[in-house]
């Protein structure tokens, strides 16, 4: 049976969510390549913790928490740029901080007994990259990111994802739970009923999966044309190290708690989604294409970005949808069926990790 609908409306129990999934999990913030050069940084949304991501001058990226040591004031506020000379000036005292988070300058605090520079940093937050991926992980008490997701990490190999660009993004704000987008990607059930095109590109009979268990799941789907794209055909040459059974699929991967990733034999697509409340979360979706065919002269990553966004928006307006209906007193769980073994997969993995299995 699906889950009631506290797992969905509560305020108290996604608290929980917050505490024990996002800030306990490696929760993805973004791309080393939005850090190009020494001082550029991105500001992240934890669910609800702020976090400041940034390149030093020896080219290693950081996190830390975006709360000065003095009175906590937040040090940063716009959501990317670049910090002159790896200088973090906090507004409020001009307590300023290199890249790393080490305390450099405190005016007038060495009249205060016994105050040193070195025992007031920033708080550092655990940073760990995969394929040009970015994790931080908020508890204190992590595993390595390899040992968690060590097994999903081996299946993305052949498509080379750390040499992949970003081509392009969007970014959604979509009122639903962020389990039910989630879910929704997790099954194809819906499919014909919510997107007759990717069923015709990709038939929901030619479905099977690689992970049943733990914090990722997913699988293949068999291609009836090149890729799933507007017209059914690539957007580019199809990734050079692929074997010719990966170029007649497409593959689709969920990583709790906040990744998805769809893996042609074109072109890379990866979600992330930050949950800002039971039934709030934005979403953002990059497109990753091989450097060589970015820049062939005829390069178009058109007919992909345009079926996938009419996708995610036949999938973001379904999931409101539901979150309205699940918000309703007539709300009751009902039976999963035969083609939802993903999303059951899903929510057994999320009970254990939430504690209430």
């Amino acid at each position: 049976m699906t889950l009631p609908a506290r797992y969905f409306t509560c305020e108290n129990l996604f608290a929980t969510e917050r505490e024990r999934l996002f800030h306990g999990s490696w929760f993805c913030v973004g791309r080393e390549a939005e850090l190009s050069t020494p001082g550029d940084y991105l500001l992240a949304d934890v669910v609800g913790e702020s976090v400041i991501v940034t390149r030093d001058e020896q080219g290693d990226v950081h996190a830390m928490r975006n709360s000065c040591r003095h009175r906590g004031t937040q040090v940063v506020q716009n959501a990317s740029g670049k910090f002159p000379n790896c200088r973090i000036q906090c507004p409020y005292h001009r307590w300023t901080y290199n890249c790393t988070g080490q305390l450099i300058a405190a005016p007038h605090m060495n009249e205060t007994p016994g105050f040193q520079r070195e025992d007031w940093p920033l708080h550092a937050v655990p940073l760990a990259t995969w394929e040009g991926f970015m994790f931080v992980n908020l508890s204190g008490t992590a595993e390595p990111l390899e040992t968690v997701f060590g097994p999903f990490f081996e299946r993305f190999r052949p498509w080379r994802v750390s040499e992949l660009r970003s081509v392009h993004r969007e970014e959604y704000e979509v009122a639903t739970n962020w389990k039910m987008a989630l879910e929704n990607f997790s099954e194809c059930y819906h499919c014909i009923s919510v997107h007759p095109g990717l069923n015709e590109l990709s038939p929901v009979s030619d479905t099977s999966n690689d992970f049943l268990e733990g914090p990722f799941l997913g699988g293949p789907m068999k291609l009836s044309r090149e890729s799933m794209t507007s017209s059914g055909d690539r957007s580019a040459p199809a990734i050079r190290t692929l074997g010719e059974i990966d170029r007649g699929r497409v593959y689709y991967y969920t990583l709790m708690p906040n990744m998805l990733f769809a893996l042609h034999p074109d072109v890379v697509i990866a979600w992330r989604m930050t949950p800002h409340g039971p039934g709030k979360i934005s979403i953002v979706t990059e497109w990753f294409f091989e450097p060589e065919s970015i820049e062939m002269p005829d390069f178009d990553p058109s007919p992909s970005t345009q079926f996938w966004d009419m996708t995610n928006r036949q999938d973001w307006t379904i999931c409101q949808q539901t979150y309205l209906g699940v918000s309703s007193g007539a709300y009751s769980p009902g039976p999963w069926s035969s083609q939802e073994t993903m999303p059951q997969a899903f929510e057994r993995e999320y009970l254990r990790q939430l504690g209430d299995a």
